[in-house]
């Protein structure tokens, strides 16, 4: 018989006299709003094999008693608010498979006596409080273990317990995520079973880690050298050892690892010179050995690298002639030499590098003249080459149109380009002109000195206006020398004509228009009269003229005057993700194009958090506004409450600018802190929303009842009844959509937690989320029905 009410809305207390119904083998009162204890009683139910009480609001221990229900082989208590350790009786439920004790308060040692469990296939312990270590045998008594769960406890010592495991022949799920684990990752973990597609190590303490397939354990504490045995993961494509204290040399058996396609070994103290096998991988896209102590020349055949579009050797000790070959490098995007010692001139075979977005060769020891063909890149938008000896003409147009004094300061030689301070360029006469010279030179002073005060008096005049400040021109564009004037905006867009209105924000309007050029944009212009709006503009400029992603909105010009302010950024036709999901005409977003969205909008506020030089926090991210182009590439733009972050990780800033009701963080609705996490908490928002369809401002929501709460009711058992309904349509009937979408809602869960610690980086959400994409289209592809997801 089975008592079976999952997701009934019954509240109140367990009652004791349910261990009066001696006949049941189920009882199913999941997600049913239970409070108190788990009542003793219970344990008369000899006959139950399924007891199900999880995401309820139960408190208390476990009672031990529920050991005499011999019979069982599911024990489902996850997501309730118990207490205590983990009844070491549990061990004698010698028929259970399914153990879940996850999402709870539970403290103390994992027992030994659950090594009696060997039919276990299923063990969840994560989210508690455990502590000790994990007994080294444990995995000798698991062989049927399918999925193994001990993530976010505080569990320590060292990872010999990976040997046991490696009789678990059935294991596809290990996470070990976030406790603290010390020590190395044994040799032996590569004989963990061929089944394991999902193991989770990072936020831990270790200090080594080899044998894995793709290898990401960037910003942990590991030092010493890479062992010479990594050459062996022949099928390994991304190798991430950044922020780490690795030293020594980088191992020339890295050329073994033929499919590498990124390389990150920033911020380490690797002190040797640069194999030249590295630049024999061919499918590399991305090599950061940036921040080290790597000394040496750079080979002269750096070719190999033929599919890189990003290279970044910035601050080590390298010296010599930066090699002609870069130029055959025709992928290049991002090219970063500074901060070293390189010495010759700038290498002519640069004017190859068709496809270069940006390149620093800044504090070196560069001489000769600045080539004028760095002008004729068309895509070239930051460049760098300050503190140099380099000397002559500065060039005129493409960068060099809007280049600051930051980029070219340090180079004594330089001349030209008044508007930023050098002095002109003067030519070399003869000797016998120099009596002539006496003569000329006073007539051209008295005739410039008349030129400047006409000038001057002309500039004063019309300052009011139509200034167009030199600084608010944003570097990023390649359209030439053209000045946007207040006439050419009002033109482009039928003098702000409403027609024209694509929406409006708290400080102001955005238009679209069509600029002189044919180009089609869309101006944002500000409010002045709006508390905040002079600041908005500001941080917005500030932030977009100095960031560059393919995922993040681009600025192309600016206009400012004290009446009149507006930024012209890229027009995005496919509008935005608010409009996709909730306006009255429904578009249709399929399961694979909403994961899409919102990989994109991740790697935008990973570049933003992690890859670019200063930390930038959005402060806003929301449906409105992640916008798409013509390919429905997203793009995260309205940057107008963003803040630039200083300090570590762990940095904190104040402000009094209010995001946007729903997505703000707590600790940033309540006192006005925010940091990278609450970036976080937003991402996670979002993400729920995209899945169920649900703003988290809908009437549905009231008193205590947030879309994250209701999502993690629903999960994981019952995510079917959140779902988005355009969704359903994706899969078919067979499938377990439930363990497609628990990896998707548990990390909008995770990144939307209330305490700032228990959300994830950026760049974990990143990886997690193209592991899960890969994983559903391997799926889909071979199968040609759905699979479930890694929960």
């Amino acid at each position: 018989m089975a008592l079976s009410l999952p997701s009934v809305s019954l509240q109140g207390e367990l009652s004791p006299y349910l261990g009066n119904l001696t006949f049941l083998s189920l009882l199913n009162l999941t997600n049913t709003s239970l409070m108190g204890e788990i009542p003793a009683e219970l344990g008369k139910l000899h006959r139950l094999k399924y007891l199900l009480l999880d995401q309820n609001y139960l408190i208390g221990s476990i009672p031990s008693v529920l050991s005499n229900l011999t019979s069982l082989t599911t024990l489902k208590l996850s997501y309730c608010n118990l207490t205590g350790n983990i009844p070491k009786e549990l061990g004698m439920l010698r028929d259970l498979t399914h153990l879940g004790l996850g999402s709870n308060k539970l403290s103390g040692p994992i027992q030994t006596s659950l090594q009696n469990l060997s039919k276990l296939s299923f063990l969840s312990l994560g989210a508690n409080q455990l502590s000790g270590s994990v007994p080294a045998r444990f995995g000798n008594y698991f062989p049927a273990m399918n999925r193994l769960y001990l993530s976010l406890n505080n569990l320590d010592g060292n990872l010999d317990f990976l040997s046991s495991l490696s009789n678990c022949r059935q294991l596809q799920v290990l996470d070990i995520w976030h406790n603290n684990f010390t020590g190395i990752i044994p040799d032996h973990v590569g004989n963990l079973s061929t089944k394991l597609f999902w193991f989770t190590a990072g936020h831990n303490m270790l200090t080594a880690m080899q044998n894995l397939g793709r290898l990401d354990v960037s910003a942990n504490y590991m030092s010493g050298p890479i062992p010479t045995q990594i050459g062996m993961l022949k099928s390994l494509d991304r190798l991430y050892l950044d922020r780490n204290k690795f030293s020594g040399p980088i191992p020339d058996s890295i050329q073994n690892l033929s499919r590498l396609e990124y390389i990150w070994l920033s911020y380490n103290d690797f002190n040797s010179t640069i194999p030249a096998s590295l630049f024999q991988l061919g499918k590399l896209v991305e090599l950061n050995l940036s921040c080290n102590s790597l000394t040496g020349a750079l080979p002269s055949d750096v070719s190999g690298l033929k599919q890189a579009s990003y290279i970044d050797f910035s601050s080590n000790l390298l010296l010599g002639s930066i090699p002609e070959s870069f130029g055959q490098i025709i992928m290049l995007t991002f090219l970063n030499l500074s901060r070293n010692s390189f010495n010759d001139s700038i290498p002519d075979s640069f004017q190859a590098l068709a496809n270069l977005d940006y390149l620093d060769l800044s504090y070196n020891n560069l001489s000769g003249t600045i080539p004028k063909f760095l002008a004729n890149l068309t895509y070239l938008t930051t460049l760098n080459i300050s503190f140099n000896v380099l000397e002559g003409k500065i060039p005129d147009g493409g960068v060099f149109s809007n280049i600051s004094l930051q980029s070219l300061i340090g180079n004594d030689g330089l001349c030209g380009a008044p508007r930023l301070g050098f002095s002109p360029c003067i030519d070399k006469f003869q000797p016998n002109t120099r009596h002539f010279l006496r003569f000329l030179l006073p007539t051209l002073t008295i005739a410039l000195g008349f030129t400047v005060v006409c000038v001057c008096l002309t500039i004063r005049r019309k300052y009011n206006n139509a200034k167009l400040e030199a600084s608010d021109i944003h570097p990023g564009n390649v359209m030439g020398d053209m000045l946007l004037s207040y006439h050419e905006l009002a033109c482009a867009t039928d003098n702000f004509n409403d027609d024209n209105l694509l929406g409006t924000g708290s400080f102001g309007k955005v238009y679209k228009g069509k600029l002189s050029t044919g180009l089609v944009v869309a101006i944002k212009v500000l409010d002045l009269k709006v508390e905040g709006a002079i600041r908005s503009f500001d941080a917005e400029w500030h932030v977009l003229r100095m960031v560059r992603h393919r995922n993040l909105i681009r600025i192309l010009y600016a206009y400012s005057n004290l009446d009149f302010r507006a930024l012209v950024l890229q027009y995005m036709p496919n509008g935005n993700l608010e409009m996709l999901l909730h306006s009255e005409r429904k578009y249709y977003l399929g399961f694979l194009k909403r994961l899409d969205i919102m990989i994109d909008v991740s790697m935008a506020i990973e570049y933003l958090h992690h890859e670019h030089f200063v930390v930038v926090l959005h402060c806003d991210l929301k449906p409105s506004n992640v916008l798409f182009d013509d390919d429905m590439t997203a793009h995260v733009a309205d940057f107008g409450i963003a803040k630039i972050l200083l300090g570590d990780d762990n940095s904190v800033i104040t402000t009094n600018m209010p995001g946007t009701l729903g997505y703000m963080a707590p600790e940033y609705g309540s006192h006005g802190k925010t940091s990278r996490k609450s970036d976080v908490f937003s991402y996670g928002i979002l993400l729920l929303e995209v899945f169920t369809g649900k703003r988290p401002t809908d009437p549905m929501f009231v008193g205590d009842l947030s879309i994250r709460q209701w999502a993690h009711q629903a999960f994981s058992t019952e995510l079917v009844r959140v779902l988005d309904d355009r969704l359903l349509q994706d899969h078919c009937s067979t499938c377990d959509l439930n363990g497609i979408l628990s990896p998707i809602f548990e990390l909008g869960l995770l990144c939307s937690s209330d305490s700032p610690d228990q959300r994830m980086s950026m760049s974990d959400v990143v990886v997690t989320l193209k592991r899960i994409r890969k994983y559903y289209v391997k799926s889909t592809e071979t199968t040609q029905k759905c699979s479930p997801l890694p929960q």
